[in-house]
């Protein structure tokens, strides 16, 4: 069982010919709405790649909270745990025509006393991994308690360094973006080096540049992302994030998990808004074998000696894979 604790929020999507600058003003073309969330698109991408999935977010108690939480039933996800003491936040997506977007978001009311519970309940229900946003760092750091579940964390949500810091400490598995990365701890010497310090699998996403594992055996692996054309990018972060849990708890290792990710979150770019082009399991392994190979195969970019402590159970770089490629594995 995966638990999903993180945004829940309605996306108003406005499509404009161009992001605009300061004091900018540009002409809408489009605007729709629909379900998105960090926690909450991730949490139905990994219910469709067919993982036991809880949602625990905050919501509120009106009609539009209760049309969110039936749509994430609807892909499989248990909503028993999420709180409606609370508000449907809004994110605003503006999205250009080659699929690029910012997002404005407002801020939610999960809190730290929410996260403990949630940490709390998901050990005793014996869950195997607790998803979290970074957005709740650093605070959350000491309220996880030890043991399982695993922690995964997307760094994307972290303020600065301090915060990302404190994810790196808690989590098991992290994934942030090349951008998030750079600015807060730097290039692929620093990041292999984070990895090893925390002792964290450190999964780096660049969109149509591919993604790079970091493990704490201070080796790297890179990857590419597959060819599509973009319609909307907005959830494919989410998306990865997503996928990957769900390989995680389908018994692969990090290296399998980003690899089947990567190829989810390209897919998922092929349609408009967060959760439309989320694709189930079945889809993504359509698209390995018509590749007739892994199309992200990844390749050991620099090894090191590993270190002396123990690596986290569950946490080597090809533990217990879930899938046999048609081709080997990397050696």
């Amino acid at each position: 069982m995966i638990v999903f604790c993180g945004y829940a929020n309605v996306d108003l999507t406005v499509a404009v010919p161009v992001l605009p600058g300061p004091a900018a003003r540009v002409q809408a073309t489009a605007v729709r709405r629909g379900e998105g969330g960090m926690g909450a698109n991730a949490a139905v991408a990994a219910a469709r790649m067919g993982a036991d999935v809880r949602f625990a977010g905050v919501v509120g108690p009106d009609a539009a909270s209760t049309a969110f939480l039936d749509a994430l039933a609807a892909d499989g996800v248990g909503t028993e745990w999420t709180s409606r003491t609370g508000v449907l936040t809004t994110a605003v997506v503006l999205l250009t025509p080659d699929g690029e977007r910012s997002i404005i978001s407002q801020d939610d009311l999960v809190t730290t006393e929410h996260v403990a519970a949630v940490a709390a309940q998901a050990r005793a229900a014996g869950a195997d991994w607790l998803y979290l946003d970074g957005y709740r760092f650093p605070a959350a750091a000491g309220v996880l308690g030890e043991g399982p579940p695993g922690v995964v964390v997307d760094l994307d949500g972290c303020d600065g360094p301090a915060a990302a810091r404190a994810a790196l400490e808690a989590a098991d598995h992290a994934i942030v973006g090349r951008a998030q990365a750079a600015a807060f701890l730097g290039g692929d010497d620093a990041l292999a080096a984070t990895a090893t310090q925390h002792r964290v699998n450190l999964v780096v996403t660049d969109g149509s540049r591919g993604w790079t594992l970091f493990t704490p055996d201070g080796a790297r692996h890179a990857g590419a992302a597959i060819e599509v054309t973009a319609v909307d990018a907005t959830g494919a972060g989410d998306c990865f994030a997503g996928t990957y849990c769900a390989e995680l708890d389908r018994g692969s290792g990090p290296l399998e998990a980003a690899r089947v990710a990567a190829v989810a979150a390209g897919l998922s770019c092929t349609r408009p808004g967060a959760r439309a082009g989320l694709p189930h399991r079945e889809t993504v392994l359509a698209y390995i074998d018509s590749a007739g190979a892994h199309p992200a195969e990844a390749t050991t970019a620099q090894a090191h000696t590993a270190p002396t402590d123990t690596v986290r159970p569950g946490t080597g770089p090809d533990a217990s894979p879930a899938l046999a490629w048609r081709h080997g594995e990397e050696t």
